[in-house]
């Protein structure tokens, strides 16, 4: 019997170890000075808006560092240089408003189709935002919050 328990006990330790070196860590503090972060809602054609999320820095990038991704509104985008202390990552928000066919028979209601509901890998709040980054070539992330949005203006 406590063969038993001890291979158990073993067995769920080590599970929960697992689990906790899943998790990723947030960095306090960003290895170089942030100038401003701020995003641009832009309208499209065929309800299909765009967000151009823009992240500026006072000094050009250092060299050991890399952006990688940013997690913004429930989704993920790759991030582009523009200039040397300029990068820019896009998102894409298509309006998938369908109808609803609701009715007191059920059969009616067959064709209705179930919302598909995404799991981000961070809790984030409408103004916030999560940066993943390489630092010597490791993997980190810095949440950005108080994120403001500028209007668009075309030129």
């Amino acid at each position: 019997m406590k063969k038993y328990f001890t291979i158990i006990s073993v067995f769920i330790i080590t599970l929960n170890l697992t689990f906790c070196a899943m998790k990723q860590e947030l960095e306090s503090e960003f290895p170089q000075e942030i100038k401003s972060v701020f995003y641009q809602k832009k309208s499209g054609p065929s309800s299909e808006n765009q967000i151009h999320l823009y992240i500026e820095f006072k000094k050009p990038l250092a060299q050991n560092i890399t952006l990688e991704k940013v997690y913004f509104s429930n989704q993920s985008a790759i991030i582009d240089e523009t200039t040397q202390t300029t990068f820019e990552a896009h998102f894409k928000e298509i309006n998938t408003t369908t109808d609803i066919i609701l009715d007191a028979d059920a059969e009616k209601e067959y064709g209705n189709k179930a919302p598909v509901l995404k799991k981000t890998n961070f809790d984030l709040k409408r103004d916030e935002a999560v940066l993943e980054y390489k630092n010597n070539d490791k993997t980190q992330y810095f949440k950005i919050t108080n994120l403001t949005e500028k209007k668009f203006t075309s030129n």
